[in-house]
Parts: C-alpha cells; sequence; structure tokens
C-alpha cells in the first residue's frame, strides 16, 4: 500500500480508506470486522464513518434488520479496531439527521459536540483523528461551525479539523476565516469525485493546490456503476432513496467496461487507478460488502495506467452536477 501526506499535518494514509456507509446492512457486523481486519492487513490506515451511518431507516433493504435493530457504523467500526486503534487515522462526521428533533441535525456548536461525545462512545475512543463538518449548513454561521471545531481541536478530542461536501468557494472561505480568527483551519475536504463526476476539477482541484488540502474522493464508482458486478437496485442515488442510473450513464459505463477488457483489467480497478492519479487526491473511500470486494480495490491502488491509457479514460463523457443539484445536496 502506497501513502500521501494528508495537506500539511505531515500524517500519512493510505491511497484508500475503507468507507462504512453501509456497514450493518452490507457488510453485516461479522463481515464489516473482517473487511476491517483485511484492510490493516493490506496496509490501509485510513478509516471514514459518520454519525448517521448504517442505522438509519433510509439504509433499509430487504434481508437485513431494519434500522431500529442494528448497530450504528460507528459502534460496529469502533468494535472491529479494538487494539489497534492507535495504529490508524479515524475519521467521523456530522451535520446529518439523526433524530427526529428539530435540533437533531445541522452545524451548530450544540450538535457538534453532542455528537462527537456519542461518537467518541460508539468508537470506543477518546479522539478522532478527522472530525468533518459533513455537509455545509445555511442556518449556522460558518465562522461559528469552524470556532466549535476549532475548540474540539485544542480539548483534544480531534486532531483535525476537515470539511465534506463544500463548494470550493465556500471551502476558501473557511480557510480565510481560520486564517483571520486564527483557529485550527480544516487540513483537507471530501468530494464527490469519480471518472464520470469529474465537477471538482473546474474549482476544487485548483483551490485545493493552492489551499495546501488533501481530496478525499468519496464515490469513485460513481455509486457502483463504474463496477461490472454493481447491484442497480441498491446502487446510485437509490442507495439514499433516489432514482437510478440514467441511460446516457449506463452507455458510456459499458464503454469503460469495453476499454477495460481490452486491458484485461476490471473495470472498477480501472476507475479507480484513474481516479488516484489525478492531481490533489491523497485517498480514495471505497466501501465493500466482503474481503473479497475489498481486495479488488486494493488491487488498483497498485496499478499503474500508462499515459495512453489515462488519456483515453479522461476522454470519456463526464456528467458534471448541475448548481440545483449540489443546492440540494447543502440543504438535504
Amino acid at each position: 500500500m502506497e501513502y500521501a501526506l494528508l495537506g500539511s499535518t505531515g500524517v500519512r494514509v493510505s491511497r484508500l480508506c475503507v468507507g462504512t456507509a453501509t456497514f450493518g446492512v452490507a457488510p453485516d457486523p461479522a463481515e464489516a470486522a473482517r473487511i476491517v481486519r483485511g484492510a490493516l492487513d493490506h496496509g490501509i490506515n485510513f478509516f471514514d464513518t459518520a454519525d448517521s451511518y448504517g442505522n438509519l431507516p433510509h439504509f433499509d433493504r430487504p434481508g437485513v434488520p431494519p434500522w431500529d435493530r442494528r448497530e450504528s457504523a460507528e459502534e460496529i467500526l469502533g468494535k472491529a479496531l479494538a487494539g489497534q486503534r492507535d495504529q490508524v487515522v479515524l475519521a467521523t462526521k456530522a451535520r446529518e439527521p439523526v433524530g427526529p428533533g428539530v435540533n437533531d441535525r445541522g452545524l451548530s456548536r450544540r450538535h457538534l459536540v453532542r455528537q462527537l461525545e456519542r461518537s467518541l462512545r460508539r468508537l470506543n475512543t477518546d479522539h478522532v483523528d478527522l472530525f468533518y463538518a459533513h455537509h455545509p449548513d445555511p442556518d449556522t454561521p460558518l465562522d461559528q461551525t469552524l470556532r466549535a471545531m476549532d475548540d474540539l481541536v485544542r480539548q483534544g478530542k480531534v486532531r483535525y479539523a476537515a470539511l465534506s461536501t463544500y463548494p470550493a468557494w465556500e471551502t476558501t472561505r473557511a480557510m480565510w476565516i481560520c486564517s483571520e480568527l486564527r483557529l485550527n483551519p480544516p487540513v483537507c475536504a471530501q468530494v464527490r469525485y469519480n471518472l464520470f463526476d469529474r465537477t471538482p476539477e473546474v474549482e476544487h482541484v485548483p483551490a485545493f493546490l493552492r489551499l495546501g488540502l488533501s481530496l478525499v474522493a468519496f464515490s469513485p464508482l460513481n455509486g457502483g456503476l463504474l463496477a461490472t458486478a454493481a447491484d442497480r437496485d441498491y446502487s446510485g442515488e437509490r442507495r439514499w432513496g433516489g432514482g437510478g442510473f440514467a441511460p446516457e450513464h449506463l452507455a458510456t459505463a459499458d464503454r469503460l467496461a469495453a476499454l477495460a477488457t481490452s486491458w484485461e483489467l476490471p473495470p472498477a480497478q480501472v476507475a479507480i487507478a484513474w481516479l488516484l492519479s489525478r492531481p490533489a487526491v491523497a485517498s480514495a473511500i471505497v466501501g465493500a460488502e466482503s474481503v473479497a470486494e475489498l481486495s479488488a480495490s486494493v488491487a488498483a491502488a497498485g496499478l499503474r495506467l500508462d499515459q495512453a491509457q489515462l488519456d483515453a479514460l479522461t476522454a470519456l463523457p463526464s456528467f458534471p452536477r448541475s448548481a440545483e443539484s449540489l443546492l440540494t445536496m447543502r440543504e438535504g
């Protein structure tokens, strides 16, 4: 496994990060523990979770216990990392709804402090290495969120602050606020980035390179579309209660599959290898429902495509997100 520096922290993270969004659903807790052990054996030291992952109603699917009888992803991950906590870079997030109350969401100081304490208990640790603001919160001033994050860093409960799904302009503004107020700034940001969704290349990547931020890419397979074995009933936006893949997306996925076949490589590995070759990308978050799927992703991290292959992949059609879809993500 190769490693990359995380921003200007001096901390090195594996080029692959294990995502836990569906821990407890697929994989079930036992398989999730095997995946974590397998990741550690492969040299992966970066694990990503959130206070909302795993045990909310929108994760339900046939054949698994309902949401109110499942452990959260944080609980499952905390148990799986027992005895290995000091060997990993552990990230969690807060902002998404976690209950029916009007204040059970957002990025207010009240919610951030409360949710971090709950996350620490579920993860069975006294600190997290990264604490992400999961999405922008239009109801909370950005400086309040950043001050709360800074306080948690100074208390030793968080090593570094981070952002997730923020537009480039708001990320830049956050860095400016931290500079002006002498707060501990975010060190990295999660952005949806893959071969089909290259929206970040317009503003995020140039901004991150200038600001010294690392890009941690989520959805490297576009919700499973870029893998031939995608379970399309539960891939893409359907995983979160949205629609399925559009016909033009499926057609382009077939073109990717044809290229990969001509190179005698799996499409998913090709897509991940392409992503890891892009500027500013420190790590890609990969989900796995089995140890075999994890091993396939690890193989992708070690794959080196030549320039002709990279150019052929870059020439495939991409599908940038509209301003309306970004606004929906922010306010959801």
